[in-house]
């Protein structure tokens, strides 16, 4: 992203999420170096390891064709993204950057794969981690994260526009899909809220609950559209992206197919807490709406497919930002399947399963490359 002409398009450098060298840090729009790059490696894009592996748990957990063996799978996968969390928060915390991020015209954006890391993974353990821990731990787990990771995100959602509003300064164009991360966590607090519904006590914290994720999901739906037309002005009248920005572009697929699957979810949880009617009308918004959504979506995926297949014959090597294949993909399976269930539709079924299937095997490539780029990265370290 750049600001001004003091960093006049340094953008693919800059999104990279990983950690790097002080010496290597990038200018901010001051022209000074970026105070995070001066104290601490970890930057928070990395927590998008978590939110991608904990989606990947999380879908198979919700696939509507279940495979022998699938389940014990998603179960390994949603431990492991917890315990990823624990470590990477642990580390975060301990480096004390996130004033530092705050004030990072690109880095603030990233502060979203926080709150997004706690609900992918306080979802997994209502999902999954059940089978491990027992349910009522599970269930007072999942609270916990819910609720925190709620706070951040509505947090995020509100701090890093003021912030973008107030103290940054962007070029014509500076927009990227990292854009979106501060205001996805309502639409996944919406849809991991309504797994909750039917824990919540009956009657007005019930009700409550449900009316708080609906209005999380108009929350996030309205500003992600917002974002999207911002970014599509910015792929029409610039060059088109290159390098770490190009994955970034993938997670407008995933804020919409989050909201798809968020409408899904509420629609479930309705009945408990709605008047019948009104449980009723849900059920329709969720499939007529959830469909007309996902079709957007399904655009949104061809032009993210397009670019990436453009970059990928003139050569894209590897960033951190290759996380952001990971939850879009996610976000389609969870969509489309909870489409498929509640319509009844078996093309709808089979299209789930083959999403999973690449997801699946992107996520492989992507925990690859990132263990080899962070062992180059701790040989780096160790050199100098």
């Amino acid at each position: 992203m750049t600001s001004h002409a003091a960093a006049d398009r340094p953008v693919p450098a800059e999104t990279d999420p990983g950690p790097r060298r002080p010496e290597e840090a990038p200018a901010r729009p001051d022209g000074r170096p970026s105070k995070h790059r001066e104290r601490g490696r970890l930057a928070p894009g990395w927590f998008a390891a978590v939110i991608g592996t904990g989606i990947v748990a999380d879908a198979g957990a919700t696939l509507p064709r279940q495979i022998p063996g699938l389940r014990d799978a998603a179960t390994v996968l949603w431990a492991a993204a917890a315990v990823l969390l624990v470590v990477l928060a642990v580390g975060y915390l301990r480096q004390r950057t996130l004033r530092a991020h705050a004030g990072d015209p690109v880095q603030a954006h990233f502060l979203g794969t926080l709150p997004m890391s706690l609900l992918i993974v306080g979802a997994g353990t209502l999902l999954l981690g059940h089978r491990l821990i027992g349910t009522r731990a599970a269930v007072d787990v999942d609270w916990v994260l819910w609720s925190v990771g709620t706070a951040l995100g509505l947090v995020t959602a509100c701090t890093v526009p003021y912030l973008m509003v107030t103290r940054h300064r962007f070029a014509p164009d500076a927009a990227f899909g990292g854009w979106l991360l501060p205001v996805v966590p309502p639409l996944v607090a919406a849809a991991t809220g309504a797994l909750l519904v039917p824990h919540a006590p009956a009657g007005q914290a019930r009700l409550a609950l449900l009316l708080g994720c609906a209005a999380m999901l108009g929350l996030g739906l309205i500003a992600v559209l917002l974002v999207l037309a911002m970014l599509y002005s910015r792929l029409v009248h610039h060059d088109a992206p290159a390098g770490a920005l190009v994955p970034t572009v993938w997670i407008g697929v995933g804020a919409l197919d989050q909201a798809v699957t968020a409408l899904g979810a509420l629609a479930t949880a309705a009945p408990s807490g709605l008047p019948a009617p009104d449980a009723r009308g849900a059920a329709v918004l969720a499939l007529l709406g959830g469909v007309g959504m996902w079709g957007f979506a399904m655009l949104w995926l061809v032009l993210a497919t397009a670019l990436t297949v453009r970059a990928v014959r003139g050569g894209l090597p590897f960033t951190p930002t290759w996380w952001s294949f990971i939850f879009p993909l996610g976000a389609c399976v969870t969509a489309t399947g909870g489409l498929a269930v509640r319509s009844g539709s078996r093309p709808l079924v089979w299209i789930t399963v083959v999403v999973y299937v690449v997801l699946v095997a992107a996520w492989a490539v992507v925990v690859r490359h990132s263990l080899r780029h962070a062992l180059l990265r701790a040989r780096g370290s160790g050199r100098s």
